[in-house]
């Protein structure tokens, strides 16, 4: 975000949307952002200057105590500018709604795109795999391996409660420790598990993702879903790399056009886009502003965007990246959301979550468990779930500090905060009613809300110094709890 005297409020907002599609991603922002806002929305115009929907119009104040002139220019970006045309100060609070509003409608145009776009990816040098739908249902091991660890600490503990029964006949009271051994075993191990379920290996030698986008006329999507299944694209997907990356070329959008004649689609080169990702060097850039080596780097064929990291350290880590966040985010995005999850792995993370989760579990065998069970059970339950709140509540210190080291060490806040946005937009949506936003400050999700980790970041002048960047989280989340009330 930037202020200046000129301007009270600009940004802008890179899009994946094809040059086909941007009138009509130009009428969709005018419905949400124009037509739902009246009568706050005035004297609105629309032209079209060098390739780029041009709209201009002026949101006031009903009592009329303030007004400002907006520009909106949509090409591959949105550019946004609100500039003051009355005396009184436009609220804050007012141009924090119409920059969400403007990212939800963004996003929301996009996603609905994404559901009639084809994606190829491929890797150098490695097997070629299928795209993964990004609208199936996902595998419970999916949700558990590929987002936050905490998720498989806390399975892990609570089946520990029923193998329990079945090892105290033998082991005794020393059965918890050694459960907690066999856990700890399982989460050093979790790297592997990670690099095991996803598709690709990252390598300085195979460093680029090549991605192709052929988005489907709205017209013609269902025809399309009914003609071509995952073989017929999987064989279309072989022979545009045996025409280009097989013979050291470059993908590009004619061959494409070539091999989807050849099955009978006819294509304009304005619906496709080719997105070459240099996923190697992101991270070893990253890496290098942490002064750490570059951990194992997998990638996961699914659209749907995602990061994570696990292990120890960084030097036995792994950085799982979905082409979903690839196609999503731009560069700069990309770097400071790695350095999100390079401070989990500087952090030691992962292994401070699961020892807060082991010595809780310990904790409530030795000693809850003896008071309470026998006198009385309803208030051992309590105490169960009491327990996982505040675990997870604690959870979230971690994530905030990830964000906070992430823009100090990067220098970007304001580009994890445009990542999250643009990831979390529909979660940011919903948290707009004061009730929900009390929720999710108590919800079994180990992450802070969206608006409370966004608005912090935008507070974040570069360049960020924080002094101790754990107690500063500690003490953010806690005001942001309060203020939720």
């Amino acid at each position: 975000m930037e202020k200046t005297a000129a301007s009270l409020l600009s940004f802008a907002i890179q899009t994946e949307t094809p040059q086909a599609y941007t009138s009509e991603l130009a009428e969709f922002l005018y419905q949400k952002l124009v037509l739902q806002r009246r009568p706050l929305a005035v004297n609105f115009e629309r032209t079209t200057q060098n390739n780029e929907q041009v709209f201009t119009f002026k949101l006031q104040d009903p009592q009329g105590r303030w007004s400002a002139d907006v520009e909106m220019r949509i090409g591959k970006t949105v550019d946004v500018r609100l500039t003051p045309s009355s005396i009184a100060p436009v609220p804050q609070q007012v141009l924090d709604q119409f920059k969400d509003d403007t990212y939800t409608a963004v996003e929301t145009f996009e996603e609905q795109t994404r559901r009639r776009t084809v994606y190829f990816t491929w890797v150098e040098g490695v097997k070629m795999m299928p795209e993964k739908s990004p609208f199936r249902r996902r595998r419970p091991l999916d949700k558990i391996l590929f987002e936050n660890m905490i998720l498989l600490y806390i399975i892990l503990l609570v089946f520990s409660v029923f193998l329990f029964f079945l090892l105290a006949p033998i082991f005794g009271d020393l059965v918890p420790f050694a459960l907690v051994g066999v856990q700890l075993l399982i989460v050093l191990a979790a790297p592997r598990l990670i690099a095991h379920g996803a598709d690709w290996r990252i390598t300085e030698k195979n460093s680029n993702v090549h991605i192709l986008m052929y988005t489907v006329p709205r017209e013609e999507s269902q025809i399309f879903r009914q003609k071509f299944n995952k073989d017929t694209l999987m064989q279309m997907k072989m022979e545009i790399y045996q025409k280009t990356l097989a013979l050291g070329k470059t993908i590009d959008c004619q061959t494409a056009q070539e091999v989807f004649a050849k099955y009978g689609i006819t294509c304009l080169p304005e619906n496709i886009q080719v997105k070459t990702v240099n996923v190697y060097k992101l991270v070893k850039t990253v890496a290098d502003k942490f002064g750490v080596p570059v951990p194992k780097i997998v990638i996961s064929n699914t659209i749907i965007p995602n990061a994570a990291a696990t292990g120890p350290g960084p030097r036995h880590g792994t950085i799982l990246i979905t082409t979903g966040i690839l196609v999503q985010l731009e560069e700069d995005e990309l770097l400071a959301v790695l350095g999100h999850e390079f401070s989990h792995l500087t952090g030691r993370d992962p292994l401070a979550l699961f020892g807060l989760i082991a010595a809780e579990y310990l904790f409530r065998f030795y000693v809850i468990l003896p008071i309470l069970f026998d006198y009385d059970i309803f208030l051992f339950y309590i105490y169960f779930i009491a327990a996982f709140i505040v675990i997870f509540f604690i959870a979230k210190f971690f994530e905030a500090r990830a964000d906070l080291v992430s823009a100090i060490r990067m220098g970007t806040p304001q580009f994890l905060a445009s990542a999250l946005r643009k990831i979390g937009f529909k979660r940011l949506s919903m948290e707009k009613s004061q009730s929900l936003r009390f929720q999710t400050w108590l919800g079994f999700d180990p992450h802070p809300p969206i608006y409370f980790r966004v608005d912090r970041l935008e507070k974040l002048q570069p360049p960020v110094e924080v002094k101790h960047p754990m107690l500063r989280s500690i003490k953010d989340c806690i005001n942001g709890f309060f203020a939720s009330f």
